[in-house]
């Protein structure tokens, strides 16, 4: 990302399918009504739950989108999902217990556990189970004495998801063992084929993350959201007065005007629609032939192991040659993530298709 601001500033025309972040701005709506509360309202400080009417948008939301009732004293307003997952695992957990993650997946989640005193339990998902966690993960993760589980679905960066019955059997062997069930549902929304499902909709003891950063459009707002078992509710609210005092107001202030600005956030979803097919389409052809299922969210994660070893080589190289920018798989599976690249297709419809011709034309001539 460095590098790619680096040359950007320097003239040169870059692509960014590095980074996972809407093109877009936040809706229209969001805007609007952030522009009233700045010159009518004192945006002080919330409570640090966060604004009561925004959770109780929020468990709205929850019950209109899955069928799913969730009381507005579960959830929890944060300071984007980051800072979900800091009050979640400092609510659940023991300093030096350990914790399931799937890999490859978002590297936060494993640096987040060791800052905080935690220790990561690397799941190495496969080709054979769509790179979703099993049950005999889950069996696994009790032998080693780990406290829990955490789900990634759709995942980042495979954009892979585990399906309904998938989902059901990770959440009930999760409780036949006693451990957490962490759902990251940030990519909620952004489903091409079929819709994701809750793990709220299986299980009332799981922690839901999620946040307005992706569907939403509004990644620098930095506002999320944590549904919680109502016994940490309390514990949450003391770790967040402590951590955080609240979430930004202003920045709840346009979540609220989000849920006004669905059919904006529809039309915005079907360009990365248009964008994921006009890549499945055109990349095998251009050279990128082994690309992972992409169930939702808006990335792709190539298979390179026949054109190199070193995707970090890979990714400096195609910034350096040909001006586009992805991200190495290392930063997802220190493993096995050396043959892998991901590609976010969250930009403009003519900026995927100039990459591809970019990438087709610098294949062909290595």
């Amino acid at each position: 990302m460095r590098e790619a601001h680096r040359r950007e500033t320097a003239g040169e025309d870059i692509i960014h399918m590095e980074v996972g972040q809407p093109a877009t701005p936040a809706p229209r709506a969001a805007r609007e009504r952030v522009a009233r509360a700045m010159s009518e309202e004192n945006l002080g400080y919330t409570l640090s739950l966060g604004l009561p009417e925004l959770r109780e948008r929020i468990a709205d939301y929850i019950s209109t989108r899955y069928g799913v009732t969730v009381a507005a004293d579960r959830v929890v307003v944060t300071a984007g999902s980051s800072a979900g997952f800091v009050l979640a695992f400092l609510a659940i957990l023991e300093h030096g217990e350990g914790f399931g993650l799937p890999s490859p997946g978002y590297p936060c989640y494993r640096q987040i556990l060791k800052a905080l005193g935690f220790s990561p339990h690397l799941i190495e998902t496969s080709e054979d189970g769509r790179w979703m966690p099993t049950t005999t993960d889950v069996e696994a993760l009790a032998a080693s004495g780990a406290a829990g589980l955490l789900l990634a679905s759709p995942n980042n960066p495979t954009g892979t998801m585990a399906q309904a019955p998938r989902l059901k059997e990770l959440a009930d062997r999760c409780a036949q063992h006693g451990l957490w069930l962490i759902s990251d549902e940030i990519y909620h929304g952004l489903e091409y084929d079929v819709e994701a499902e809750t793990a709220l909709a299986y299980s009332n003891a799981a922690i839901v993350v999620n946040s307005f950063s992706k569907y939403f459009s509004m990644t620098g707002w930095r506002v999320g959201w944590l549904v919680v078992p109502e016994a940490l509710t309390r514990t949450i609210e003391r770790l967040a007065q402590n951590l955080y005092i609240a979430p930004p107001t202003v920045s709840q202030v346009a979540a609220l005007g989000a849920f006004d600005g669905i059919e904006e956030l529809e039309e915005i979803k079907s360009r990365y629609a248009r964008n994921r097919s006009l890549l499945l389409n055109e990349l095998p052809a251009a050279g990128l032939t082994n690309i992972l299922p992409a169930d939702g969210a808006f990335y792709l994660y190539a298979d390179i192991r026949d054109l190199t070893e070193d995707s970090e080589a890979f990714a400096q190289t195609m910034l350096r040659e040909i001006g586009v920018a992805a991200t190495p798989g290392i930063d997802f599976d220190s493993l096995r993530g050396h043959s892998y690249l991901r590609l976010s297709y969250a930009g403009a419809e003519h900026e995927m298709s100039e990459a591809v011709r970019r990438i087709g034309t610098w294949l062909r001539s290595r």
